[in-house]
């Protein structure tokens, strides 16, 4: 029942009752009933219901799609962070599929936190390799990997695609995470249109460093950007 005399904003008082009807008794790729039969539901202009609707689509709850309809969108994947947890093993272990595209590699000179969290001198040649990574077909994080050239040698540049950590196995490293750091911001936007998001919707940051287990020198700092309204981060403390 809505109260239009005090309290929240009609359309607020709508979209908040919609939350709980999504989140009680729908499954991700079922569709809302109709605009007019909310309307006639809540007893409110077209208008005022879409503006409620509205509200749903910013938190991530639910899309339209054109000439079809208000389709309820995937609850956010639990992405567990742990000593030695990888990308693809944990959307696996969750029956989801995954996968990750190089979008850019190139050879910079590391300065700033890159040397710090690397444990190198300022210069010192670091290979940049940019990846996108996708869940169930959809843009699921941004990440930038930075691994030092003159630690790891010239076969590190070999890598083209799938998974980096099964790439450092091959090379006869034992990748181990040293720590991660968990930070809210909204995306720049160039993250914002490879991650399919809007602007004011935040993406995690997560910061990593992981090591070699048999050196334990850092081999990889890396910067995620996750999309916040599609993944639930889980701190493994085992």
């Amino acid at each position: 029942m809505l109260d239009r005399k005090h309290g929240k904003p009609i359309f607020r008082q709508i979209a908040d009752s919609l939350q709980q009807d999504v989140l009680q008794h729908y499954q991700a790729g079922d569709c809302l009933p109709s605009e007019q039969e909310l309307a006639d539901r809540f007893s409110v202009n077209r208008h005022t219901l879409r503006r409620g609707i509205d509200e749903l689509v910013d938190l991530g709850l639910v899309e339209r799609v054109h000439g079809k309809g208000v389709f309820v969108l995937d609850a956010p994947v639990d992405y567990a962070i742990g000593k030695n947890s990888r990308f693809t093993e944990n959307l696996e272990a969750l029956g989801k599929t995954s996968d990750s595209r190089l979008l850019r590699k190139l050879e910079i000179m590391a300065k700033g936190n890159v040397a710090k969290r690397l444990q190198i001198e300022e210069g010192e040649p670091v290979l940049w390799l940019e990846t996108l990574r996708q869940v169930d077909g959809k843009p699921f994080c941004l990440i930038s990997h930075y691994l030092p050239l003159k630690r790891l040698g010239d076969a590190v540049r070999d890598y083209q695609s799938g998974s980096l950590h099964a790439f450092f196995k091959s090379m006869g490293l034992d990748p181990v995470r040293r720590g991660s750091t968990v930070s809210a911001t909204l995306p720049l936007d160039e993250d914002g249109l490879l991650l399919a998001m809007p602007r004011h919707l935040p993406v995690l940051r997560i910061k990593t460093v992981n090591v070699d287990r048999n050196t334990q020198q850092p081999i990889e700092y890396s910067l995620a950007r996750f999309r916040a309204d599609r993944a639930q981060i889980s701190i493994d403390l085992q």
